[in-house]
């Protein structure tokens, strides 16, 4: 009897919808940081259609609060995009890690899909793929589920968001930061993860006490993807 490997990069409808829904609880919290923003970018002078076009196009939400820093009459434009680049540079290292099962699908699917990649639905689509599971339709269904939210959020927070002014007062701020923590425990444990962790906690702390603002996901992504690779298994 000839055994055969799962095809991990297969991708269809069932497995789509089975991870839009599986995203759904998450995708409520990310709604309220939606209309966060949505209510945020009210008080900031930005008029409601650019605001929904920019998460309706963008889909970043730390990335997009930046922006409302940034937010004048006059925007300064190269400020603007190195900062967003700073803060979603982390997507350049999640594309490579997904690489090995994007390859097998056709350039306008695979950056389809990447189109709606976050913290989120890459965490559970990766740990899918190490438990040699077909990860793709978390990825892309899960992507779904949490952009349709995100700009459902921020409509809600452009005309109905007065309840929620900050949400850090509710602790909702460490919801996603959270969630990937759960992705870790739940996830392979050995000595080999202990340690890149530990390097990239590390490294990610030292950035935030001593470099520019948002570089410490830079810094900590590089050095746990150093030390991971420099300690990497055999197999």
């Amino acid at each position: 009897m000839t055994y055969h490997e799962p095809d991990l990069s297969q991708l269809n409808h069932s497995l789509i919808w089975a991870g839009f829904r599986q995203l759904i609880p998450v995708s409520l919290f990310v709604a309220i940081f939606g209309a966060a923003f949505g209510l945020a970018a009210s008080q900031k002078g930005m008029d409601q259609t650019s605001a929904a076009m920019m998460s309706l196009l963008v889909f970043a939400g730390y990335a997009q609060f930046a922006v409302l820093e940034l937010w004048a009459p006059h925007v300064p434009v190269l400020t603007l995009i190195a900062t967003v680049f700073a803060i979603n540079a982390r997507h350049l290292l999640m594309g490579a890690t997904l690489y090995p099962w994007l390859r097998c699908l056709t350039p306008a699917k695979r950056y389809g899909i990447m189109m709606v990649a976050s913290d989120a639905n890459w965490a559970m689509s990766i740990q899918a793929f190490s438990r040699g599971k077909a990860g793709l339709g978390l990825l892309f269904g899960g992507g779904l589920a949490l952009w349709l939210f995100w700009v459902a959020g921020t409509l809600a927070g452009l005309y109905f968001g007065n309840a929620i002014q900050d949400p850090k007062n509710y602790g909702l701020d460490m919801v996603m930061g959270c969630f990937l923590l759960s992705m870790v425990f739940e996830g392979e444990r050995n000595l080999r993860l202990f340690v890149v962790w530990a390097v990239a906690a590390s490294a990610s702390l030292i950035a935030y006490k001593w470099l520019p603002e948002n570089s410490h996901v830079i810094a900590g992504a590089l050095a746990g993807g150093i030390a991971g690779a420099m300690l990497r298994d055999e197999k």
